[in-house]
């Protein structure tokens, strides 16, 4: 995403966009800056000391399993709802709010003279971060701690999990001004069970359905108002 030229820099900068690295696919390239990324943290130093630690620890367990890195990452963010790091996948799901959402947020930027490449997609807590990373520090603040219920979730799941990568997300909640601490968060459904079928059917989840002949469900839910990403 480029940046323009004209906007402010703050002390948070390049902390934030250390971060948003550091939660991108942990290939070649992205191993080969992994200490140019700790270095920034570092010298920005906006993060408490262990925490810096924590993420010191991270990339170089990145850097020394390669490989293995690269596959840990996909089953941490790609598998399963509750470590996702597309932020609206928490809010909307796969309902209809989430395309008029995500425009709203394309606006947002686009307001600010930021524009994503093809394949970025908005909600995506990485873009989140670089933009993030172009505004004054208030700015910053308020627009990350407007999402702190989400982060709250996927920190919790991956601390849950063990996963080294809940110090990136603990890191973010402290630069939106947020006490880092675990809540309660929907466990992901396995997914041979969320892909079962019915005997008659094939290619296609059912999860939530009902087999032919049977009473299909109507499920009612209270819709209450969202908060997370601004629009």
């Amino acid at each position: 995403m480029p940046v323009p030229h004209h906007l402010q820099r703050h002390p948070q900068r390049y902390t934030l966009r250390a971060l948003a690295a550091l939660l991108r696919y942990p290939d070649a390239q992205l191993r080969a800056h992994l200490p140019e990324l700790i270095a920034a943290i570092d010298d920005e130093a906006v993060l408490p000391a262990a925490r810096r630690a924590e993420l010191r620890a991270l990339a170089a367990d990145i850097g020394r399993l390669a490989m293995e890195a690269e596959a840990r990452y996909v089953e941490t963010f790609d598998r399963g709802r509750s470590t996702s790091l597309h932020l609206f996948e928490h809010v909307h799901g796969d309902s209809r709010d989430r395309g008029p959402a995500m425009l709203d947020l394309v606006q947002t930027y686009a307001q600010a003279g930021l524009y994503l490449a093809p394949e970025e997609l908005p909600d995506h807590l990485c873009v989140v971060l670089e933009f993030a990373s172009t505004q004054p520090p208030k700015l910053a603040r308020a627009f990350l701690a407007e999402m702190a219920h989400i982060l709250q979730a996927i920190f919790s799941a991956l601390r849950a999990r063990g996963n080294p990568y809940a110090s990136v997300i603990a890191a973010v909640l402290e630069l939106a001004g947020e006490k880092v601490q675990a809540v309660a968060f929907d466990p992901d459904v396995p997914m041979d069970d969320s892909w079962a079928e019915p005997e008659a059917f094939a290619g296609c989840s059912t999860h939530g359905q009902s087999r032919p002949g049977e009473a299909q469900p109507i499920h009612i839910v209270r819709k209450t108002p969202t908060q997370g990403v601004p629009a």
